[in-house]
């Protein structure tokens, strides 16, 4: 499902730089709108699917908590389907509004992938490898992005810029991964932790049983049920009687859900304003700002860009952010980012006209421009192994049972809200405050970015989501720099056993073998 919001991150930057989708909605230089209007409208159509994604990510914890993870997943695929049917319909028509309501109806459905995947994978995943699996998600969204911008770049080579095909083909995409998401589905095991809040116990224990590949009696399966069990019966017994209003209620009033809720915003703010997003959106002239000519030329470079971002995110999900640490790789990943942004800040300062063509560079500035193409890269392997990939795990496993999914949908209507203004506003940054500008502004963001993750974000990798709550449980400033480890061995039933499954077994083999003795 991160493949929803990655083709599309994808694919409109992308098809607005195709000559038949600038000609048919007036984003051609030569045309007449002026420079500030086709900078508005270009942000109106990239920015509309993060608009709907705002209403997606409100309701999908309504949805998600109703119907439940699986059908909530077959539902926002209808969505994602229908809005770009809409949207490729207006190659025939030429009409905005349809661009404007296809991709605003797509963003419903898209947004909605932010809160239902991140919630099923954190709460099926054992915790040894939860950051793994989440950040496959994540992960996920690159394999999007790679594979759009491939496509537009094979489009813009193969097919005719004579006719819509050209970008139409390559959106095409977006139906592809809709139906092919809601099929296996039908084949998915329903979340055991949305079963045991449903009261569907029996039904939990065994899709437990079938994800963990133990038998339902195995000690280990019934005591994650305990633990799980354990934290609702706490939660029903602290908000009972409070109705539909009383997760909305402890998740502002208690002081520990406002640090959740604090962890929430912040993340996505400083994330989204670190400027690295609207790289992967306008990519293509991000390029041409740096030097590099040729609509063939920036589009293959683009696509490169989606590769090295999908690899950056494979390393972090697979070697670093359960081995080293969701803090630590975070950190990494921002710091590269900030040595990036500072280079092109600086490069764009000093060149000012690195992407007119009918420049001349000197060879010195030639190097230097070679060197802010290379930290277009850099800054995407940071962005890849730092904000992108916690921005799902942490509201995925910061919240308990009964606020998972409206802390998710939360985290992530701010998630959508900051893109929207991001997407919406860096076309017109560059203009008021020039591309050297723009680049400093997303220099301090990320600065800042840096320091709020040293001194406000908990580590919790290894521990299980029941255990989380010990974490946020103690003094506001102990959290950030200690809470992991003044919290050693107070977690539930598995946690506190402090072995992985396999070990699990090899014990119950020695007890089996004892009691034959």
């Amino acid at each position: 499902m991160g493949a929803a919001r990655g083709l599309d991150e994808g694919l409109i930057g992308t098809s607005a730089e195709q000559e038949p989708f600038k000609e048919l909605f007036g984003l051609k230089e030569d045309g007449p709108l002026t420079e500030k209007e086709r900078a508005d409208r270009l942000s109106n159509i990239t920015s509309m699917v993060q608009m709907g994604s705002i209403l997606g990510a409100i309701i999908a914890f309504a949805v998600v908590d109703k119907i439940g993870r699986l059908w909530a997943t077959r539902v926002l695929c209808l969505l994602w389907i229908g809005g770009i049917a809409i949207f490729l319909g207006a190659a025939n028509t030429g009409s905005l509004g349809m661009v404007y309501a296809g991709r605003f109806i797509a963003g419903v459905g898209i947004g909605q992938t932010t809160v239902v995947a991140p919630t099923y994978l954190a709460e099926t995943a054992p915790r040894f490898i939860r950051g793994l699996c989440v950040c496959a998600f994540s992960g996920s969204v690159y394999i999007g992005i790679m594979l759009a911008y491939f496509a537009s770049w094979g489009s813009h080579i193969h097919i005719s810029p004579d006719t819509e095909l050209q970008w139409v083909i390559p959106n095409l995409m977006h139906i592809y991964f809709a139906v092919i998401i809601g099929t296996l589905s039908i084949f998915a095991i329903e979340s055991p932790r949305w079963l045991v809040k449903v009261g569907k116990h029996e039904k939990a224990a065994a899709n437990l049983s079938k994800i963990r590949n133990l038998p339902a009696e195995h000690w280990y399966v019934q005591s994650e049920l305990l633990d799980i069990n354990d934290q609702l019966n706490r939660e029903r017994e602290a908000t009972l009687g409070s109705g539909w209003i009383g997760p909305i209620k402890e998740l502002i009033l208690l002081p520990s859900n406002r640090y959740r809720l604090m962890l929430s915003v912040m993340s996505q703010v400083l994330g989204q304003w670190s400027g690295a997003n609207s790289i992967t959106i306008y990519a293509p002239q991000y390029f041409e700002m740096m030097g590099t000519t040729g609509q063939n030329e920036k589009l293959f470079a683009t696509a490169i860009f989606g590769v090295v971002k999908f690899v950056s995110s494979m390393i972090c999900a697979l070697f670093l952010i359960d081995l080293v640490g969701r803090k630590r790789a975070l950190m990494s990943g921002i710091t590269l980012q900030l040595i990036a942004m500072l280079y092109m800040a600086i490069f764009l300062v000093i060149v000012t006209d690195a992407g007119d063509e009918s420049a001349t560079m000197t060879s010195s500035e030639k190097s230097a421009a070679l060197g802010a193409i290379v930290m277009i890269y850099v800054s995407g392997f940071g962005w890849a192994m730092g904000w992108n990939s916690i921005q799902y795990l942490i509201n995925s496993e910061i919240y308990p049972l009964r606020l998972r999914a409206i802390g998710g949908s939360f985290a992530m209507t701010f998630h959508f809200v900051n893109q929207y203004g991001n997407s919406k506003a860096v076309p017109e940054m560059f203009i008021s405050m020039t591309h050297g500008g723009t680049m400093w502004f997303f220099s301090v963001v990320t600065l800042m970015g840096l320091a709020w993750v040293w001194f406000c974000l908990p580590e919790l990798a290894g521990k299980s989501l029941e255990s989380i709550d010990r974490v946020f449980e103690m003094p506001w400033y102990l959290i950030g720099r200690q809470g992991k480890h003044l919290t050693e061995n107070m977690g539930g039933a598995v946690e506190n056993f402090g072995v992985d499954k396999e070990k699990m077994e090899a014990v119950e083999d020695v007890r089996e073998v004892q009691q034959r003795a």
